[in-house]
């Protein structure tokens, strides 16, 4: 039997009785042995290994030194019974003692050399791993513990090998001091897949049955250089989005229906190393200071991220995934998003530059929309794209990008939507589309369209047409300027044409459910007139929305100015 007693000046010794295994010990509540954060104590500070009496300490910290009988370790250290180990102020002692000694009292250990000193009090929750056997003596190979599982242990026995995998390639390769020294990203990959192939043949005749070496090498690579477990979801086209819910949790969305993935993060560190590369190439942070960031990925996929102490259950990643190839009307056609009659329809409200709104709730195909729309584009325009975080995707030859720009540390240097709205009036745009409105930058939006800059295009969060209207003199109230609703609703109906409402239906299926015309104001409201509109009829026995698209009978009132212009449309498409 195995006992660790940890010691803390002032407090009552606690005793735990562990078997063989690994063990992390740290401040983060993922840890097998968490200690609580205090002075000196990492998340994730040290790993420890027990083996059929034989033990070892490896200090996996940026923090305070591990200290073994009052001596700094260098990463790793073997350990003797009753030596004391010190991180931080944790005095831990290990003990191989008789069944009957079990109760015997615990007296403090003789430590050459006095820790600092303590704050914080440990929180004994220890989940005991299932019985390991005793690792085949190699001198060359890692200190790595395996054992035969059974299926009910194979995905908590993966996840142990996979960490203690994971710290030997770090250990040998020093991946953060490569990475800080700029080695070409290819060359660090390749002579970490090569470090980790020597340590997973050092180890593959104990690896247990139903682990296949080659996936498991994958699998640390991408912990270790890439987004860990969200690659494979990545590279997998029928998920469309991705939520990882803290290290243990990994759902998924396919055909419109969410669903749990057997994808896991080996802890919460894990987690956070990933949220760390997505957000630092884009110059952004993420911290106990600024607990939540908007970014983006390589293909343009939008990714959320929220930590603690915001998170409850750790960290938090949302991405919405974006299709590999760019999507054009027709694609939207065959999935049944919209009718080739209101696709020509948007097609020609592009081309006389009539003022577009697409509005929807979340993940109702807005940004999707936009991007088919700007397809309609005249290639001999300059047009500028404004974004929170850059997900709009243009081929015309003349286009400028725009990306907002979050605070710094300090708080200091952020650039807002809004500031770069006003800035794009100097650049001489023919059209701006806006990413998203969603603030004050509405007003100079507003203003963008109504002083020459027709033609443009943006999205908004609202649940119909009709509530775009209300959405939108809330978000000109948020600039700061205490302007009456009637000047407020004149500015709206002057700007806004047209508006192209998208809802994500019941079955997961995105249809454009209405697309209105902004008439004009009569007396203080604003008139809209619905020109296409989809009507469900019901629900079939597979749970599909059952419906058809129609046209109203409305004929938008620039239809007849539409042939002086030189444009065709057929009028038959209004009629009902």
């Amino acid at each position: 039997m195995t006992i660790l007693t940890l010691y803390k000046p002032g407090d009552t010794p606690i005793k735990l009785q562990v078997s063989d295994g690994t063990y992390t010990l740290g401040s983060d509540l993922n840890c097998r042995i968490p200690l609580k954060e205090g002075a000196g104590v990492c998340p994730r500070h040290a790993i420890l290994n027990i083996n059929s009496g034989t033990y070892q300490i490896r200090d996996i910290g940026d923090g305070t030194a591990i200290f073994v009988n009052g001596e700094p370790i260098d990463r790793k250290a073997d350990v003797f019974s009753t030596t004391p180990i010190t991180l931080g102020q944790y005095t831990i002692v290990i003990s191989d003692v008789p069944d009957e000694e079990e109760n015997a009292p615990v007296e403090p250990p003789v430590v050459q050399e006095a820790s600092p000193a303590m704050t914080q009090s440990f929180s004994p929750t220890v989940e005991p791993p299932p019985p390991q056997a005793p690792a085949a003596s190699e001198p060359e190979a890692p200190a790595i513990e395996l054992a035969q599982a059974d299926d009910s242990h194979l995905l908590q026995m993966m996840r142990s090998i996979k960490a203690q995998i994971h710290a030997e390639l770090i250990d040998r390769l020093d991946i953060k001091r490569l990475s800080a020294s700029r080695v070409n990203p290819e060359e660090l990959r390749q002579r970490a897949r090569e470090t980790l192939q020597a340590i997973i043949n050092d180890v593959r005749n104990r690896l247990p049955e139903g682990i296949d070496p080659a996936i498991l090498e994958q699998d640390i690579l991408n912990e270790a250089l890439g987004l860990g477990p969200l690659e494979d979801l990545l590279a997998d086209d029928s998920v469309t989005e991705i939520m990882v819910n803290g290290p243990d949790k990994i759902f998924v969305e396919r055909n419109g229906k969410l669903v749990l993935s057997n994808k896991t993060f080996m802890d919460a560190q894990s987690v956070m190393s990933v949220i760390e590369r997505i957000v630092a190439p884009l110059g952004r942070r993420v911290d106990e200071s600024q607990p939540y960031v908007d970014a983006r990925l390589a293909d343009g996929s939008r990714v959320n991220c929220v930590i603690h102490p915001l998170s409850l259950i750790g960290p938090c990643i949302t991405i919405r995934k974006f299709a590999k190839r760019q999507l054009f009307d027709k694609d939207l056609i065959n999935y049944g998003t919209l009718t080739e009659a209101m696709a020509e329809f948007l097609k020609v409200c592009v081309k006389v530059r009539k003022n577009i709104v697409v509005s929807g709730g979340t993940g109702s195909g807005k940004t999707t929309l936009l991007n088919v729309l700007s397809n309609y584009l005249p290639e001999g325009e300059r047009i500028l794209t404004i974004e929170d975080a850059a997900e709009l995707r243009l081929n015309q030859p003349h286009l400028v990008r725009l990306e907002a720009r979050p605070p710094n540390i300090e708080g200091r240097g952020a650039i807002t939507i809004r500031d770069l709205v006003r800035n794009a009036l100097r650049m001489r745009p023919d059209r701006i589309i806006v990413g998203e409105c969603r603030g004050g930058e509405a007003l100079d939006m507003l203003q963008a369209m109504n002083t020459g800059h027709d033609g443009s295009l943006t999205t908004v969060h609202a649940n119909a047409p009709r509530d775009v209207i209300a959405r939108l003199e809330t978000m000109v109230l948020m600039s700061g300027m205490e302007l009456p609703s009637r000047a407020i609703r004149e500015q709206i109906a002057s700007a806004i044409d047209i508006i192209v409402h998208e809802s994500r239906l019941s079955d997961g299926s995105r249809k454009v459910t209405c697309i209105s015309e902004v008439v004009g104001l009569e007396g203080n409201q604003i008139t809209m007139q619905d020109i296409f509109e989809f009507k469900q009829t019901g629900i079939s026995a597979q749970g599909k929305v059952i419906g058809h698209y129609r046209a109203t009978g409305a004929v938008p009132t620039f239809f007849t100015d539409l042939a002086a212009r030189g444009i065709t449309l057929d009028p038959a498409i209004f009629q009902p």
